[in-house]
Parts: structure tokens; C-alpha cells; sequence
């Protein structure tokens, strides 16, 4: 396959898949299968570095009226009901620490055995189910639903800090197990804190920032000091002008995808639910798990 083609097949992959409820990297991984190539290798180990890095930042370019509005009104918020420690910058501090510690002491001892095909089609699969389940229970209740169905925050500046502890401390599956989709967990864990779809979405996005970047340079870390004096896949790389090339295809492709998908998925929220997201995963979950066995 022609190699620019290559990239910018790679380059909507990810930025189409980064911030749906889909994982992207279980996209990542069965195109990597589909397309022949091998992503640990040293360079395609940096280019798929490259591409989330992009996808990662139009969050802040694409929210920066909102952080904006946020850092202008710190500690007490735009309504003035807000202290410094339930102000939804904190809160969105406190779900990221909630996350990284137990995310990378679990990571560190169960190892990279999880990276597989057969643990990312389960992670699909289940988290499709679930998905499903908790939009179906808590997405659009009827005016008169019980108090266990009841939305109580609509916007992320009610947020509490309850719900932001729950929403970092079931971020930490996706850490763990690829393919169950940060978005995912992060989602369905405010829906079920009670939350609205929109604001659940919302919170999501915002989280990702400091989370992404985390991983993305931590990612980068591991594969520049590797364990145990393993060698390192990048030393003594070469990047010539067309390797230089696909990086920057991948990088553009991936962030305005990726900006293209957060403005669709932010109105889509608004009017239509969860599922199809749910249905999907199901889909390739079965779909990967069938093909691994055959």
C-alpha cells in the first residue's frame, strides 16, 4: 500500500475512534492486522505516538471558550456556588489522580499479556453490553421515573465530588484493559452517578486532557528507557524526508478528524442516545473474538 495512503488511513483511525465510546486502541490494533504493519516497530511506534498526540490536541483548541470560562471563574464558578475543591477544574484534577496511580501500579503488575486481540474483542464485547444497559436505565428517563433513574446533574459546573471520584475510579478499567474505551467507562460511570448524557460527555472530554497527555508521555518515556536494558526500538532511527512526511499526514489527519468527530459527537448527544455506539462494539467485539478463533 502506498505509504501516504497509509497514513492517513492510520490518521482517521485514530481520530475518529480516540473520543468515541469505541476504543481506539483496538482500532488501532486490528488495523495493524489488517494493514500489515507492525506498530511496535520503532518508527510506527513513534508515528502512532505522533497521531494521538494530534487527536489529543483539539480537545483544549476545540474547548478553549469553556477552560477559559473555567480558569476566569475559579474557585466560585460562574453562579458563585463553587469552593476550590468541588470547582470543575478540581474536580476534573481529582478524577485524574483518582485514575493514574492505580491505573499504572495495575498496569505495571498485570503486564502487557493484556494487549492482546482476545482481551480487546471481551473488552468490546462486555462494554457494549453495559453501555447499552446503563443507557437504556439512566439515559432518558420518563418524567416520572424513580429516584434510582433521575437525572440530578445536567451541566458540569453542578458536578459534585462524589461523582467525579466514581467517574476517575472507573476510568481505571479502560487503563487496564484495552479496548473497553476511556470514553466509555467515563460515560457510562456519570450516567449512572446520575448524570446527563450531555454532561457525562462533557466531563469525558475534559478529563481526557490531562489523561491523555499523561499516557501519551508516558508512553513516550517507556519507549525511550525501556525495562530491564531492553533496547531501546528508537535508537539509532532514522527518519528520512518521507518518514518526516508521514508523521506530519498523520498528525493534521488525526487532529481534525478528531475535531470533526467532537463537534459531531457533542450534537449528536443532544438528541440521540448512546446506543448505536453500544450496537457497534457489540459488533466488532463478536466480529474480532470470531476472527481470532477461525
Amino acid at each position: 500500500m502506498n505509504p501516504y495512503l497509509l497514513s492517513v488511513i492510520l490518521g482517521v483511525v485514530e481520530g475518529l475512534t480516540e473520543f468515541l465510546p469505541v476504543s481506539s486502541t483496538a482500532h488501532l490494533r486490528i488495523a495493524e492486522f489488517l494493514l500489515g504493519i507492525n506498530l511496535g516497530d520503532g518508527y510506527w511506534k513513534m508515528y502512532s505516538i505522533v497521531i494521538q498526540l494530534g487527536a489529543i490536541l483539539c480537545l483544549p483548541i476545540y474547548f478553549r471558550s469553556r477552560i477559559h470560562r473555567f480558569i476566569s471563574t475559579f474557585p466560585h464558578g460562574e453562579s458563585g456556588d463553587r469552593t476550590a475543591l468541588n470547582h470543575p477544574l478540581t474536580l476534573t484534577m481529582i478524577a485524574f489522580v483518582v485514575t493514574a496511580l492505580p491505573a499504572f501500579l495495575l498496569t505495571r503488575i498485570i503486564g502487557k499479556h493484556l494487549e492482546s486481540l482476545h482481551i480487546m474483542g471481551a473488552a468490546l464485547l462486555i462494554g457494549g453490553v453495559a453501555m447499552w444497559a446503563v443507557d437504556a436505565l439512566f439515559g432518558n428517563p420518563a418524567p416520572g421515573a424513580s429516584a434510582f433513574r433521575q437525572i440530578h446533574t445536567r451541566h458540569v459546573e453542578e458536578m459534585t465530588l462524589a461523582q467525579a471520584i466514581w467517574i476517575g475510579a472507573c476510568q481505571i478499567l479502560s487503563a487496564v484493559f484495552p479496548g473497553t474505551s476511556r470514553s466509555m467507562s467515563t460515560i457510562a460511570a456519570g450516567q449512572v452517578a446520575h448524570m446527563s448524557r450531555e454532561a457525562a460527555l462533557e466531563f469525558s472530554f475534559f478529563l481526557s486532557i490531562p489523561t491523555m497527555i499523561a499516557a501519551t508521555a508516558y508512553d513516550l518515556f517507556r519507549t525511550l528507557h525501556p525495562k530491564h536494558g531492553a533496547p531501546n526500538p528508537l535508537g539509532g532511527m532514522h527518519i528520512d524526508a518521507q518518514g518526516w512526511a508521514l508523521l506530519a499526514i498523520g498528525f493534521l489527519v488525526s487532529f481534525f478528524v478528531a475535531w470533526a468527530v467532537v463537534a459531531w459527537f457533542m450534537h449528536w448527544v443532544r438528541r440521540h442516545g448512546f446506543t448505536p455506539f453500544a450496537i457497534y462494539r457489540i459488533f466488532v467485539g463478536v466480529a474480532v473474538l470470531l476472527w481470532i478463533a477461525r
